[in-house]
């Protein structure tokens, strides 16, 4: 049994773009989580790293993930074609020089970049940790299978929430209040 540690983890944001998320089953909860996520990693001091996948035809991470980003100091997105965002030589380096054994994984489209991402991540030794409720897809349906598969393959389920209060431990910190106002 693992814990979700803050000293071990780091946020991967996968393809959270503007013409993407038009689409997107439950889009407006995933934003809204992604930025938490991002929002809280910060305050944890958990690093985040984010991918765009072909942003001249998909176009760049929505507006409200790009301001979190810049709020927190999160550097640019790293460009990508492929779907795994292993497959980016800037963010397998940036996960290799992290030194951190365990991600947490959330984005669009769960049974595209999210799974292959997943996919490689587990093959590669890592811990991954999917925000259920920051990842979905076009349809309910690819996003309740990739998650079957993403977990059947050796990935943890969690939700924004869920993870950001496993990171913070305790109650009773200036943590655990700006957390709290933070999922509120």
């Amino acid at each position: 049994m693992t814990r979700l540690d803050r000293n071990d983890a780091i946020l991967a944001v996968i393809d959270v773009q503007e013409r993407l998320m038009a689409v997107i089953h439950d889009a407006r909860e995933v934003e809204t989580n992604v930025v938490r996520l991002v929002r809280g990693c910060h305050i944890l001091g958990v690093p985040v790293v984010v991918t765009e996948q072909y942003p001249r035809g998909i176009g760049p991470t929505t507006e409200a993930i790009r301001a979190a980003m810049f709020d927190t100091g999160t550097g640019e997105p790293f460009q990508k074609m492929c779907f795994s965002g292993l497959g980016s030589d800037e963010l397998a380096s940036a996960l290799r020089h992290s030194k951190r054994h365990q991600v947490i994984l959330c984005g669009v489209e769960s049974h595209v970049c999210v799974f292959q991402t997943c996919r490689d991540l587990l093959v590669n030794d890592y811990e991954v940790f999917i925000a259920a409720d920051a990842t979905s897809s076009r349809t309910l349906r690819n996003r309740e299978l990739a998650l079957r598969r993403m977990t059947d393959d050796g990935a943890r389920l969690t939700t924004t929430e869920m993870a950001l209060f496993e990171m913070t431990a305790v109650s009773g910190t200036d943590e655990f209040r700006a957390i709290s106002t933070l999922v509120k």
